[in-house]
């Protein structure tokens, strides 16, 4: 029970630090180069104004407590900066999990909280990408650093992953679909290998409702 513990909060915490830093008021520090990056990346759909969408994850846990919940949830979209998913029930121990799919909405978001540069190039399954490195404004003892792999291409965002200082590691990448005028996304795939804890989780979306009305900050 003692260990089962130890690894839920390891989970938790991990997922937790990656979007919880409050946003400071402050000008986003990136090169001029990684700050054309995020503009293309932001102007991929630029009439579509906002979305909702439906998601199932599947979680698997490889180590014990050998967990695997299933989770259902509405994705929410809204230019220029908001992108949340809410689930209908989390347990306790998924509750992190929810920062893992918030953390990879809007790259605009980034801008708050993020110091945001240019690392390099790199090829993902024969592709082409640019990586952004990002940091925290405010400086975490947990989460080291971050990279954002963008198609050069078509500057969608394909792989993120997190460094954390305890030698921890999470990634996941992104799929796409065109619905109607878009491109929207299809499917993630995330792999979680920190301390006391390894696990998988796999999302599919649904069909697309773009530019709905959406009232986010108080209820979608």
């Amino acid at each position: 029970m003692v260990t089962q513990s130890i690894k839920l909060i390891s989970l938790v915490a991990a997922l937790s630090v990656m979007g919880a830093m409050p946003a400071p008021s402050l000008v986003s520090v990136m090169s001029p180069d990684a700050a054309a990056v995020v503009d293309r990346m932001a102007d991929r759909n630029p009439t579509l104004q906002s979305y909702r969408t439906r998601v199932h994850v599947d979680i698997r846990m490889l180590n014990f407590p050998f967990l695997a919940p299933k989770l259902d949830g509405t994705s929410y979209y809204k230019r220029p900066d908001t992108y949340v998913v809410v689930f209908d029930r989390m347990p306790g121990y998924a509750r992190g999990f929810q920062r893992l799919f918030d953390d990879v909405g809007s790259p605009r978001a980034w801008e708050k909280t993020e110091n945001i540069s240019l690392a390099g190039t790199a090829v993902i399954g024969g592709r082409p990408m640019i990586v952004l490195r990002l940091t925290k404004k405010i400086h975490s003892d947990i989460l080291d650093h971050t990279l954002a792999y963008v198609d050069a291409a078509s500057y969608a965002l394909m792989r993120m992953e997190w460094y954390y200082t305890s030698g921890g590691k999470i990634s996941m990448a992104q799929q796409y679909r065109s619905e109607g005028a878009y491109s929207v996304l299809s499917q993630q795939h995330g792999i979680i290998d920190i301390p006391h804890v390894r696990a998988v989780a796999d999302a599919t979306y649904g069909a697309y409702e773009t530019n709905v009305p959406l009232r986010l900050g108080t209820t979608p």
